[in-house]
């Protein structure tokens, strides 16, 4: 089941041809999850499939919905058109697991080089330069913990495709959304109700959790350290990166060394916690990312703000230690 219709049941024929084009059609074989679907970590078992097409199509939905306007919708869609393979892991193979922006690199070059996606935006009177950055609308994204549209689709496709919640409570969430002026005088999504805030704003703290525990994060380092060997044996290319996962999959699977490496990662199934049963070439200290959500209360001000138990939960998120060494087998 896709969400699309929760965010928008329609939107303008460009945005649904732009969203068919070769480049953005890529994205249907990279997933959402970055890599971490493909192991035995019970987290992860009963995942639904969850692709960065299907988010970039409901963030442009979401973006349509609530702003009207062509260029930010077109500007969102785009947003993820650079993310390789596995995602952020390769985030982590560049050492960025902290920041994980340097999958964005590459937006321009691939919207500007294709001949298709120039000729789409040129007939319907929207220039390339706007649509190159989505981090200009502030609907689209901003900064966090705020709630931007990519922010908002990814935690409602989490909560849905981890089975956290169901789509019409999801459908409650959206409803309840509008448009408010927040702290720094820019446009946000913000929720009418309070309690409706509440129930999302710990959804999404669920989320952040499960995108910074043990399993997700060396889950995510193995497979950059495994894409950084089959990269340095030659058996993957940098452009492998820029393909689907299926076909890179397929080079590490005809190689009998990166074979058994895919094996060993996608046999990953529990966290070792034990010092004696945890050698020390496999332990990893992996400090990730922690993505987060304060949402904002239309007239009320931050969640945060008007909810003791909540800040404490998300205080308590932020100061969770990452220095601690992890092992998996």
């Amino acid at each position: 089941m896709s969400l699309e219709r929760i965010y928008a049941k329609t939107v303008p024929p460009v945005l649904r041809e732009l969203s068919l084009t070769p480049q953005m059609l890529r994205l249907r074989d990279v997933g959402m999850n970055c890599g971490c679907e493909y192991t035995s970590f019970r987290l992860f078992r009963k995942l639904k499939p969850y692709s960065r097409w299907e988010h970039s199509v409901g963030t442009t939905r979401i973006v349509w919905h609530f702003t009207g306007d062509l260029t930010q919708a077109a500007a969102a869609l785009f947003h993820d058109i650079a993310t390789p393979t596995f995602a952020h892991s390769v985030d982590f193979l560049h050492g960025d697991s902290l920041r994980q922006e340097s999958t964005e690199a590459g937006t321009e070059e691939i919207i500007c080089s294709s001949s298709e996606i120039c000729r789409i935006l040129a007939g319907a009177g929207l220039r390339t330069e706007d649509v190159l950055d989505y981090h200009r609308y502030p609907i689209a994204d901003n900064d966090s913990p705020h709630l931007s549209a990519d922010r908002l689709e990814y935690t409602m496709g989490n909560l849905f495709h981890y089975g956290l919640r169901p789509a019409f409570v999801l459908r409650q969430y959206y409803l309840d959304l509008t448009v408010a002026e927040n702290e720094d005088g820019a446009p946000e999504l913000a929720f009418r109700d309070l309690l409706t805030a509440i129930s999302f704003g710990f959804d999404a703290l669920k989320c952040s959790r499960i995108y910074v525990s043990p399993q997700d994060r060396y889950a995510m380092q193995m497979l950059a350290e495994l894409l950084g060997r089959a990269l340095k044996r030659g058996v993957l290319q940098e452009s492998d990166l820029m393909g689907t996962e299926p076909k890179l999959i397929g080079k590490l699977r005809a190689d009998p060394e990166s074979r058994e490496a895919w094996k060993r990662f996608r046999a990953l199934k529990t966290m070792v916690t034990e010092e004696e049963e945890a050698p020390l070439a496999l332990r990893r200290v992996i400090p990730a990312k922690k993505r987060c959500i304060d949402p904002l209360i239309a007239g009320k001000g931050r969640l945060s703000q008007v909810s003791p138990e909540f800040r404490t939960e998300l205080q308590g998120f932020l100061a969770e230690d990452q220095q601690n060494w992890l092992c998996a087998k």
